[in-house]
């Protein structure tokens, strides 16, 4: 008898899958080999979840001990490679404002013509602004070096397509979904569409924008009229799916329930932002608040090429009359992409000309972050791992199409 069998004989299934659970991916993709009793464990899609739901709650025990202060991640090009090699990093933020780099995987390159638009859960959501390819989103695990391709609704109505891409994790229901919403670039006419993935059914369905304001009920006010726009990226707060939209006439917040799916608007104080003045607006989180940036010209300084940020935050959620103006903070000229968001402690994210650099809203002090050449930014207050992908169908490895070499933190596999 073989010492494996009698290790299986002596140790149940239930204690070898706890044991397992435990550890992390890396281990896990090594561990496939051992046997086919282990390669059927692992990839599993009982234990996947587990072992997703178990990092979940290991990550949230981290932030409430606050030993640290969130993870940055960034996209940026590898020096020691060809000029065309991109990298996904990943470094967690240190309590003394140092960065403690946590891994650093290559983006294959057939992901050239997509960005990342969303991330949850060791997992990436990627998408084209290009048309012919609008329709087109990938999943991607670069944990286990693994994607999923989705070829969403193509919206023959539409012009000059332009879609905005949502991506969470429905707690709820244990599933991952895609909104997507596509609009008319061109034409304001034309009614913004919805569609949304499940990732348990592996399929699209079409969702209808409904709210009774935008449907002009005589009991609520104000009436808005039709969607035309819906400007991302989507933020992801208290459940739902946010992002900024538009009527003839309107401005105001989308928000979808990722558990009940279904749609609501959350309205911004009238003349908040100067139409005449701003150049861009987005929204984030700031200090565990639904808040919205407005970037307007700093009138006063017109020859110095510097901005006004101005910071609305939501105090209590849904209600409207809760917006309050929290800051207005001059700073160096920032473009649309290159505002990032916040971190835990409020601080926003910015690439200006010095680089990236997070700006205390209440000091107004710069800190220089010692991140070089990054074209996308996105801060996260856990960072984790999954075996998401590694049990499904239709999936590609990486290691099929090219050579992609994994790097967690000096040790490659």
């Amino acid at each position: 008898m073989s010492r494996a069998k009698t290790m299986r004989e002596r140790v149940p299934d239930d204690i070898v899958e706890d044991i397992l659970g435990r550890l992390p991916v890396k281990s896990l993709i090594r561990f496939r080999c051992v046997s086919k009793s282990c390669n059927s464990i692992i990839t599993g899609t009982t234990f996947i979840n587990n072992h997703l739901k178990l990092n979940h709650s290991q990550c949230e025990s981290l932030i409430s001990t606050n030993s640290r202060s969130g993870y940055l991640l960034y996209t940026t090009k590898d020096k020691n490679s060809s000029p065309s090699s991109k990298q996904l990093c990943t470094v967690v933020c240190n309590n003394d404002r140092t960065l403690t780099q946590v891994s650093r995987f290559e983006i294959p390159s057939f992901f050239d013509k997509y960005m990342i638009v969303a991330f949850c859960n060791g997992l990436f959501c990627l998408a084209s602004r290009e048309k012919e390819l609008c329709h087109i989103i990938y999943l991607w695990n670069p944990s286990i070096r693994m994607f999923k391709k989705l070829v969403a609704t193509r919206f023959n109505g539409k012009h000059n397509e332009s879609a905005t891409i949502g991506f969470a994790y429905d707690s709820l229901n244990n599933d991952f979904k895609i909104l997507r919403i596509v609009c008319n670039a061109m034409f304001n006419e034309s009614e913004a569409e919805a569609e949304i993935y499940t990732f348990s059914s592996d399929s699209w369905r079409k969702v209808e924008i409904s709210m009774e304001s935008l449907r002009g009920c005589a009991v609520t006010e104000p009436k808005l009229g039709t969607i035309y726009c819906v400007l991302g990226p989507f933020t992801f707060y208290n459940g739902a799916l946010h992002a900024s939209a538009f009527t003839v006439g309107y401005s105001f917040i989308l928000s979808f329930d990722i558990s009940d799916e279904s749609f609501h608007e959350i309205m911004m104080p009238r003349n908040h932002f100067d139409p005449l003045t701003t150049n861009f607006t987005k929204l984030a989180v700031y200090k565990g608040l639904p808040a919205k940036f407005g970037f307007a010209h700093d009138f006063g300084n017109v020859g110095n090429g510097r901005v006004l940020c101005h910071v609305w935050v939501m105090e209590e959620y849904g209600v409207p009359e809760s917006w309050t103006r929290k800051f207005v903070i001059p700073m160096k000229w920032v473009r649309w992409e290159h505002f990032f968001g916040c971190t835990n402690n409020g601080e926003l994210l910015i690439k200006n000309a010095t680089g990236l650099v997070s700006i205390d809203p209440e000091s107004q002090n710069q800190n220089i972050l010692a991140i070089e050449d990054a074209n996308w930014v996105a801060f996260s207050a856990n960072s984790m791992e999954s075996l998401v992908l590694l049990d499904g169908g239709g999936l590609f490895s990486c290691l099929c199409l090219c050579l992609v070499k994994v790097i967690v933190g000096n040790n490659a596999y």
